[in-house]
């Protein structure tokens, strides 16, 4: 692409105009730069609410792939990349899942984590080879995080994925149409234009926002609607600390009335499963058993534990 035809389109992006309600934010008070920014970031929630049928579409598709084996990919660059490393770090503790199921990849590797490595998210062809290298397959979900919608890396990994027969979701905090014409196409479109950041450019601020809440949704209603919560509690988190051995003995406690040392007690007995556990003593019944009707369950606690009242 030539330079001057990258500069239009990257100044024709409402993320990069300038923001008219904060022209003067160099030269008014802290309390007043604070108030400008939490008016901004206020229109995220009520932008996200306008594109919920997207987002429930996505979870749909995200939770059928997991039913079927497959995996969730993010790929991004920069804050949008960050983002999704951080949501895919954060599933194996909170529901139990292992790493590969949610995975995270970002423009120039590990080491763009940490220190931004310029130029990396420039190729799209960069984004077609992580694809590869990660032997993402048919039955995975591909999502592209890009506030612009035109990161060449994730249009590339889109691309490539779409390739390979995966199902597709990009997330931007821009228009569709500004979105499609920047080269960025996928399945599911969740676009979210927010207009111009506080400062100019900036797509940490609200896009970061606004990107951070979309993947809170995706990840959470796919892993509630797979089991792995029970109601509105963790049932399949990985106590694999002192603090999360103390969270699963409290919701031990809270779900069934046994005190402290009987929750220990059942959570020793099955190598600290939440969900073995509360059918162990709510259904009265052993650890094979337990077992057994998770299995015949997909891992919901709610079904087997009906199946073992019903008898």
């Amino acid at each position: 692409m030539k330079q001057l035809e990258l500069f239009n389109k990257l100044s024709a992006l409402e993320t990069e105009q300038i923001n008219p309600n904060t022209t003067e934010i160099d030269i008014i008070s802290i309390e007043e730069t604070i108030r400008l920014i939490n008016n901004e970031d206020k229109k995220v929630a009520f932008e996200i609410e306008k594109v919920i049928p997207e987002i429930a579409l996505a979870v749909e598709t995200i939770k059928n792939a997991f039913s079927a084996g497959g995996r969730l990919f993010y790929f991004g660059a920069g804050t949008s990349g960050r983002l999704g490393i951080l949501d895919a770090a954060e599933c194996p503790p909170t529901f139990g899942t292992s790493p590969e199921m949610v995975v995270g990849i970002i423009a120039g590797g590990k080491e763009a984590v940490f220190v931004a490595q310029e130029g990396a998210e420039d190729k799209p062809e960069n984004g077609a080879t992580d694809v590869e290298k990660h032997n993402v397959c048919e039955k995975d979900v591909v999502c592209g995080i890009a506030a612009s919608g035109r990161t060449p890396y994730v249009v590339g990994a889109l691309k490539k994925a779409k390739e390979i027969g995966c199902r597709t979701i990009l997330v931007s905090t821009v228009s569709k149409e500004t979105a499609i014409n920047n080269g960025a196409i996928a399945d599911i479109m969740i676009c979210v234009p927010l207009g111009p950041e506080v400062i100019a450019g900036s797509t940490r601020m609200k896009s970061g926002t606004a990107q951070k809440m979309i993947l809170n949704m995706l990840t959470t209603a796919s892993m509630v609607h797979i089991g792995k919560t029970y109601g509105n509690i963790m049932i399949d988190l990985k106590p694999t600390n002192i603090k999360l051995q103390e969270r699963a003995k409290r919701i031990v406690m809270k779900l069934t009335g046994v005190d402290y040392n009987v929750a220990e007690e059942f959570l020793l007995i099955t190598n600290w499963s939440v969900k073995h556990t509360l059918l162990m003593i709510l259904g009265e019944i052993t650890f094979e058993e337990a077992d057994k009707l998770l299995k015949n369950s997909n891992g919901k606690v709610r079904l087997a534990l009906e199946k073992v009242l019903q008898k």
